[in-house]
């Protein structure tokens, strides 16, 4: 039994972005005008002072920016600690501090439940990801890339594809878009980096570029992170008979699966035999 995406899709692309910067204004165009999707981590402790007088396109965004660029984006908003430290150098009261106030401070200027979240400075040991479970947070990106199209093992390590920098990053992509996925999963690619970096580095095309290329195929499914999570769990919650040819799905998530060169959706709370 394969795992498909939704709607049947082999292949599912999502971007990751850190800190909350102006320059998330500039990208967000770019990813809605060719139909990507992807997660934005804020630190809410860092926003720029509303009555800061900003005298260049740099920096942290105020509250009421953020707010107007987020909210109904149609992209996720997810945990990157309060305030942007190393959090393997805390203590434990400090690290459940940085992610709890991050997140309740996102839940309430979002209005929506914050479920991920990127290490800041993608850096963390054991105790913090024992920690972000019991704050349940469902996944959590490192910077550590994978060149790969894999879905992770363990969520709370979840290593991206590659940054947007990588210089076979047009390679890499036209992999990903150009040869059927193998095995019996789909693939995720997973772009991650810092929208000022562009700025820093004069390199706007290389994300206009790869937006273009990347959005508009059938078989590619645009998602965020956490609609990307919700769906391989729900995918790993199919329940089969011993010879799998009952199939229940308990979830309220419908799900497509691929048996012996079938595609069949399973839908929420459904039970199919093949």
């Amino acid at each position: 039994m394969k795992m498909l995406l939704k709607d049947g899709k082999t292949k599912v692309l999502t971007l990751s972005y850190d800190d909350g910067v102006v320059q998330d204004i500039r990208l967000i165009e770019i990813m809605n005008k060719y139909g990507l999707k992807g997660t934005f981590n804020i630190n809410s402790g860092l926003y720029l002072p509303e009555d800061a007088v900003r005298e260049k396109f740099y920096g942290r965004l105020k509250l009421s920016e953020a707010k107007k660029l987020y909210i109904n984006s149609g992209h996720e908003v997810a945990v990157h600690s309060y305030t942007h430290p190393f959090l393997q150098n805390l203590d434990t009261a400090e690290i459940i501090y940085e992610i709890t106030e991050d997140r309740k401070a996102i839940e309430d200027h979002y209005g929506k439940i914050t479920r991920g979240m990127a290490y800041p400075m993608g850096t963390y040991n054991e105790k913090v990801v024992d920690i972000l479970d019991k704050c349940h947070i469902a996944y959590a990106r490192t910077v550590k890339s994978t060149y790969t199209f894999e879905f992770p093992e363990n969520w709370l390590t979840l290593h991206p594809t590659c940054h947007h920098k990588y210089e076979k990053l047009e390679e890499l992509i036209k992999k990903f878009v150009e040869t059927p996925s193998r095995g019996n999963r789909a693939e995720m690619f997973y772009l991650w980096g810092h929208s000022y970096e562009f700025d820093l580095d004069n390199n706007w095309n290389i994300i206009e570029k790869f937006a273009e290329y990347a959005g508009g195929h059938e078989h590619i499914w645009y998602a965020t992170n956490i609609e990307i999570y919700d769906y391989v769990k729900a995918y790993e919650s199919l329940q089969t008979s011993y010879d799998k040819k009952i199939i229940h799905n308990p979830t309220n998530v419908d799900i497509w699966i691929e048996v012996r060169d079938v595609v069949y959706c399973v839908k929420a709370g459904e039970t199919i035999n093949i």
